[in-house]
């Protein structure tokens, strides 16, 4: 249902007229809800069966066909988190888009269903080349989303965008091929059997169809040096596009963590940690190149930008560096900063509106009226009174402020929960730490300095000066910005079961016995001739 109610419902929105904006609305809210209300449904099975100690992953067999031969769908921890956070975050994309960005171009609510169909398929698939697929269907709406609107700024991005990533699929699919061509099998759960019984001869070709496989995610990722298009391609989206393009690179992390913790475990033979390294020194340099660019930047698309390439950064390094409590932590990380920068990506516009270097206000009557809304200081003294401050400025900066906060990792929100997480689970890791992993450590608490310098500054230019604008804020705004940090606030007060449902999910990632058996529904048998 995830995948097929965002299908079915593109294709009816591409046979309406674009007149009728209002209904297209309302069914596209109500799809996307029905399929958050779905993936609550199935993380809350997921659990309780997980509770009961049963093994919570499951296949879906499409046209009953027999793994590995048939097209399968796996749910388990990991894939159930994904597809609620991809929820979230279309539900206030979308509803932010109703107060005027759905109209500023043809088709809007078919891509966008699109991509949000693309990027469930994904997080279910449990065959490679279907992941294929499903890349390409949430690459393909995303080339209109971004393009969505017009204007030489998007277009010239999109060009390069879509460059970049027809490079990435191709390589997406010579690595599929060269994989194929020496296993015979591109189920992930037979893959991982398989992959330990290739013959010496050929294992130097595998590796090369891993390896380029890898780069394929890496680009999507946005590991450093093939980010270098993320942070403008970012920028020149529209905001409740760029909102959702907050998880395509967590597309790339996800397929990192479902592939090589499958594949590269710790059973044996020439696959154990292959490629390790390599994550650890790119998610490094990404961290480095990500906070170099933040301090740099001068605009706010630009902090954006920047600070997407160190949640990925982060993400990729602490995968590289170690395994079991660290990566608990990472997923947290996940959740905590995809929702905190798909709200900074909303708030930009609002902020940026209220500067009367970039006003660009919407017809229509205000929801918060200056006159009637604006708020006193309180009186430091009973012959002093405070500047009295609008009432759309003042939510505005704070949640400017509360989304800063969690981007940077400062206490007490679930940003700082999360990097404090990662940080203790390296420093558990083993009494020797390694150079490489301080320097993780360092770049990690350096990063989030960097962010909080690079806003604080650009939020005092827009939004604290004596110029600022009193811009219109529609319900419509207001709301999806609420509903993200809502959500991080409750990561926050309920980050004790959070945490061990991240942990949980950690180690189902290194449950392989248990994730083969659930697809193709016997115990692997090592000694098994392959078919």
């Amino acid at each position: 249902m995830p995948i097929l109610l965002p299908l079915l419902t593109s294709a009816i929105m591409l046979l309406t007229s674009e007149r009728q904006r209002t209904a297209k609305n309302v069914v596209s809210i109500a799809t996307i809800l029905a399929v958050l209300v779905i993936d609550i449904i199935l993380l809350l099975r997921i659990v309780a069966v997980g509770l009961e100690g049963a093994p919570a992953t499951r296949a879906y067999l499409i046209g009953d066909w027999p793994a590995p031969f048939g097209i399968v769908l796996v749910s388990d921890w990991l894939s159930a988190l994904m597809l609620i956070l991809a929820a979230t975050l279309a539900l206030a994309a979308m509803i932010y888009a109703t107060a005027r960005w759905e109209r500023v171009g043809p088709r809007f609510h078919a891509l966008f269903l699109l991509q949000l169909m693309g990027l469930n398929g994904a997080f279910l698939t449990g065959d490679i080349f279907n992941l294929f697929v499903f890349f390409e269907v949430l690459l393909a709406a995303s080339y209109g989303l971004l393009l969505h609107g017009s204007g030489e700024k998007r277009v010239k991005a999109g060009l390069h965008y879509v460059s970049v990533n027809v490079l990435a699929s191709l390589l997406f699919l010579i690595g599929t091929a060269m994989i194929y061509g020496v296993t015979g099998t591109l189920n992930m759960a037979d893959l991982a059997y398989r992959i330990a019984t290739v013959p010496a001869r050929d294992i130097a070709l595998l590796q090369s169809g891993m390896a380029i496989l890898g780069i394929a995610f890496l680009i999507k990722a946005g590991m450093w040096p093939l980010s270098f298009w993320l942070p403008r391609t970012y920028a020149a989206a529209s905001p409740p596009a760029a909102a959702l393009f907050a998880i395509l690179s967590k597309v790339g992390i996800y397929a990192v963590l479902r592939i090589y913790l499958l594949l590269f475990g710790e059973e044996g033979g020439w696959a154990i940690n292959f490629g390790e390294e390599w994550l650890l020194i790119g998610g490094i340099a990404t961290l480095a190149f990500g906070t170099i660019g933040v301090l740099a930047a001068r605009s706010l698309a630009g902090v954006a930008g920047y600070s997407v390439l160190i949640s990925s950064g982060s993400l990729l390094g602490v995968i590289g560096a170690g395994r079991g409590q660290v990566l608990g932590g990472a997923l947290y990380y996940l959740v905590s900063s995809t929702l905190a920068l798909a709200a900074f990506y909303l708030l930009m516009e609002l902020v940026e509106r209220a500067d009367a270097r970039t006003v660009d206000l919407i017809d229509g009557e205000p929801v918060f009226d200056d006159e009637e809304t604006e708020v006193r200081v309180l009186e430091q003294e009973e012959s002093e009174i405070g500047t009295r401050i609008p009432a759309t400025i003042a939510v505005l900066g704070g949640g400017f402020v509360f989304s800063v906060l969690l981007m940077a990792g400062l206490p007490p929100l679930s940003g700082f929960l999360a990097k404090f997480a990662m940080i203790d689970g390296l420093l558990d890791l083993s009494e020797n730490i390694a150079a490489t992993s301080w320097w993780l450590i360092g770049l990690l608490i350096v990063s989030g300095l960097a962010i909080l310098i690079s806003t604080t500054r650009a939020g005092i230019d827009l939004l604290w000066t004596p110029d600022v604008n009193k811009p219109p804020l529609r319900v419509s705004e207001a709301a999806p910005v609420g509903i993200l940090l809502g959500v991080c606030l409750g990561l926050t007060i309920f980050a004790g079961p959070v945490m061990r449902y991240m942990e949980r999910t950690a180690i189902s990632l290194y449950d392989r016995e248990g994730y083969i058996q659930a697809v193709l529904k016997v115990l692997p048998d090592k000694d098994r001739a392959s078919t």
